[in-house]
């Protein structure tokens, strides 16, 4: 079992884009929710799947579970999930040895852009990029679980600005 440890912002500016390495098209959806743990299914450039469980209520740190599963048993999921399937773009950029992934959402959800930072343990303190806004780990709002499976109670809620 792993253990993810993030911490969660949103975006103020494009700043991050030149630093940019890596990009992949996620589309993700879940198939359980409840507050203190959650069942996902992700796909990844239309090209490998995933089904995520995580458990925990910490705002930092869960424990997760990570399974490859086909492709076309993901999408099959994906079409039973609860809510919206979330799409977006993920950008990793590399920081004063940290990696930020940063999250261009599509879709319900076009114009709201997350940065995260996994940590090895909660002590860590990852230099803060410039382009960063507000912190928004342990608002559950921001949580990919909720914008997928509350979105529409919480439609005009969120703030997509940082």
């Amino acid at each position: 079992m792993a253990k993810e440890i993030e911490r969660k912002f949103l975006v103020r500016n494009d700043g991050w884009r030149s630093g940019a390495k890596t990009k992949s098209l996620l589309k993700q959806g879940y198939i359980a929710s409840m507050d203190d743990r959650s069942v996902r299914v992700r796909v990844l450039d239309n090209e490998k799947a995933r089904l995520t469980i995580k458990i925990g209520r910490s705002a930092m740190t869960r424990d997760e579970f990570e399974y490859d599963i086909p492709v076309v048993d993901a999408e099959q999921l994906l079409g039973e999930a609860i809510g919206i399937v979330i799409e977006k773009t993920r950008y990793r950029v590399p920081h004063e040895g940290f990696v930020w992934e940063v999250d261009v959402f599509a879709g319900e959800h076009r114009g709201l852009v997350i940065a995260e930072v996994e940590m090895r343990s909660e002590t860590d303190k990852p230099s803060l990029p410039s382009w960063l806004g507000r912190e928004v780990t342990g608002d559950f709002r921001y949580s990919n679980q909720a914008l997928a499976t509350e979105f529409e109670h919480d439609r005009h809620a969120l703030s997509h600005t940082a």
